[in-house]
């Protein structure tokens, strides 16, 4: 299989390179080696070929796809960013690179695509009523996270509601320019698809960490934060009281998940209507403060201190169902969460960017 992976030089993308490669398939980059993103020499797999160019870029990318057989589309700003001046650059990189892709696809006659979206794309996660009734919070209240109240609440009821893992068929309430930038992707590509009779595939990733992720970055995930205050002697400082649940995820499992995702597609093997959107998360549930107390154990650091500072907006849990993704595409993570921080607390980071 011939494959092009836009951001195959970054964290996941690499990964994903690298699998490919370790199953015999020719592997193209396409990869602007932006410094901000890559402050040293690119590491990518010399028997990849490397193709150094912007997405945004209309020529880059017809020369990118000559002879490809799947596009696995990992370019884009990722993170909350610094704030809302971001914004232009949010939709520059993940809505206008992913349309110029999806035009350069639809002349070249490529017609598979892995899409990398997130969970973002949820807003909240999935919650329900002590009677076991699903219910959809609104945004959680500033006097209640001021008196150290963090669970959302029941908007009829204002009872404190229980958390449940998300489906794909949930409702998509994106909270930030990034997460509106990553549903905007998946229209694009749901679109592409009915107009092209094309193949796509959006891959929801929850918490992904591993080795090379990149340090010193507000664009960086919580795992990163943490594991880049160990680094330098400094204990993680934990939001609220730590209680936030998550889906971490190993970004090899990640890796897997495209891979498997391109043959599917490759076969001809997808869900009618020819978009299909999948979560790609862990089945443990874990606490953000539990993750930050076991990367603290485990690299012999500090411990976290847990501030009860919170920030509007941000999501309280996020959990993720991959039901879906195992029924239908064969795939389930291999990597537990005590191995996976285990590996994670001393594995090497991308370098420092100041």
């Amino acid at each position: 299989m011939r494959i092009l992976v836009t951001g195959g030089a970054g964290f996941i993308g690499g990964h994903i390179v690298e699998a490919a490669l370790a199953r015999g398939w020719e592997v193209r980059i396409l990869d602007s080696l932006d410094p901000g993103i890559h402050p040293g020499p690119p590491r990518t797999n010399q028997a990849a070929g490397l193709l150094v160019g912007d997405v945004c870029d209309a020529g880059a990318v017809a020369a990118a796809l000559a002879g490809i057989d799947v596009v696995v589309h990992q370019s884009a700003k990722v993170g909350l960013g610094v704030d809302f001046s971001d914004a232009p650059d949010y939709i520059r990189n993940n809505d206008l690179g992913t349309a110029v892709l999806l035009a350069g696809m639809a002349a070249a006659g490529t017609d598979r695509l892995v899409l990398a979206s997130s969970m973002v794309v949820y807003g909240e996660g999935a919650y329900t009523d002590p009677a076991g009734r699903l219910v959809r919070p609104g945004p959680r209240r500033v006097e209640d996270l001021q008196n150290g109240i963090f669970d959302p609440r029941d908007p009829a009821t204002g009872r404190i509601l229980l958390p449940a893992l998300v489906t794909e068929d949930a409702a998509l309430d994106p909270r930030n320019v990034y997460a509106a930038s990553k549903l905007a992707q998946e229209n694009l590509a749901s679109a592409w698809a009915r107009s092209t009779g094309g193949m796509a595939v959006a891959l929801r990733y929850h918490n992904v960490y591993g080795p090379g992720m990149p340090r010193n970055t507000p664009y960086a995930g919580v795992a990163s934060l943490f594991r880049s205050a160990l680094a330098r002697g400094e204990a993680p400082r934990v939001f609220e009281d730590g209680g936030q649940r998550r889906s971490f995820i190993h970004v090899a499992d990640v890796a897997q998940a495209n891979l498997r995702s391109a043959e599917a597609l490759s076969g001809g093997s997808l869900h009618p209507g020819g978009f299909r959107a999948y979560n790609v998360g862990a089945g443990e549930v874990h606490t953000i403060g539990h993750m930050a107390a076991v990367l603290s154990a485990q690299s012999g650091g500090p411990e976290p201190v847990v501030t009860g500072e919170f920030r509007l907006g941000d999501v309280r849990h996020i959990t993720a169902s991959s039901a879906r993704i195992q029924a239908e595409l064969g795939w389930a993570p291999r990597h537990s969460f005590d191995d996976g921080m285990r590996e994670f607390a001393t594995a090497p980071l991308r370098g420092a960017v100041d």
